[in-house]
């Protein structure tokens, strides 16, 4: 996957373009929507926003089925929720952990508020007397063995044929050959949802040589938003709380690639601390040695407000318990 070239322009999400040669009878005008573009700075950091009619932010003036179904994926108490993400195998095959979901993956569902997987995967491992709702992965395309990123939307009857309680799809930002076609799938789902009251969340993709910091997961979050996402998945990075101010719909973490249990339990505690609505998490439960024992403490962070040592500490329990 190519990253955009973010060397010596005014904000590091944009490449300032040269105006083509004017023609001698027309004056050189400047390119409004690159010019003087500024980082914002007053996030309202100390201001929550409004929640007066629906427990989840930004979501006020959606419709009674939409709602109906985040409440489903977010916990009326917490407010926040711990998803179950298994959908790895469209783009990497059986990786680890993912070898036989019907026995890795499916004695972890009752452990999870949401599962989010593709369809293939629910229909044949996942027994269809889970309760559990599911984020249906609803894009596909390429693998990790060839250039990623290009994908289409399945069939929006598979989404309401599988009962989901939300839809996701990915948005590749700064990629100049699947940006357009990214956000394209994502407006599209999102009339889809908007059709059927299904939500949609929005998955920010990034590249090996794409920017991780704020700025660029601001953007990218935004986007989704804008695109009238209800759920975003991005990255936690240092002032996460920026782009969870910017984005005005509930935000929920990847876990990323694999890390020490303590490691990524801090993860998920300093994303809550942050703002965040929850998680979704993979590799960080799937893989660990305990995976029961990790999706019960990543729980203990999102709802019970846990610190990450004591997390650890109820995940060791639950490891040496067998």
């Amino acid at each position: 996957m190519t990253s955009a070239d973010f060397t010596g322009i005014v904000d590091p999400f944009f490449r300032k373009q040269p105006n083509p040669e004017p023609k001698t009878d027309q004056p050189i005008l400047p390119m409004a929507d690159l010019d003087d573009i500024r980082d914002g700075d007053n996030f309202g950091l100390n201001k929550p926003a409004d929640t007066s009619s629906f427990y989840l932010k930004g979501l006020n003036s959606m419709d009674w089925g939409l709602k109906n179904r985040l409440s489903r994926i977010f916990n009326r108490k917490s407010g926040r929720t711990v998803m179950l993400a298994f959908d790895h195998g469209f783009l990497m095959g059986p990786t680890s952990g993912l070898e036989r979901i019907d026995l890795n993956i499916a004695p972890l569902a009752e452990h999870a508020d949401c599962l989010m997987a593709t369809r293939g995967m629910l229909r044949s491992c996942i027994p269809a007397d889970n309760t559990k709702p599911i984020c249906l992965r609803t894009d596909t395309g390429t693998t990790i063995l060839t250039e990623m990123n290009h994908n289409v939307l399945i069939d929006e009857a598979e989404a309401i044929s599988m009962n989901a309680s939300a839809m996701a799809a990915m948005i590749a930002v700064g990629d100049a050959a699947t940006e357009a076609s990214t956000i394209a799938n994502i407006s599209r789902l999102v009339d889809i949802g908007q059709k059927y009251s299904i939500p949609v969340m929005g998955v920010t993709a990034v590249g090996k040589d794409m920017a991780r910091d704020a700025r660029y997961f601001s953007l990218a979050s935004r986007v989704c938003a804008e695109n009238g996402a209800s759920i975003v998945k991005t990255y936690y990075t240092e002032g996460f709380e920026n782009v969870v101010a910017c984005t005005p719909v509930p935000v929920v973490i990847a876990g990323g690639k694999k890390l020490p249990e303590l490691e990524a339990l801090e993860l998920a505690y300093n994303a809550i601390q942050c703002g965040a609505a929850g998680v979704d998490m993979g590799r960080n439960v799937f893989q660990s040695d305990s995976p029961i024992g990790m999706i019960k403490a990543v729980g203990g962070v999102v709802h019970d407000g846990l610190k990450p040592q004591e997390a650890f500490d109820l995940y060791e329990t639950i490891k040496n318990e067998g």
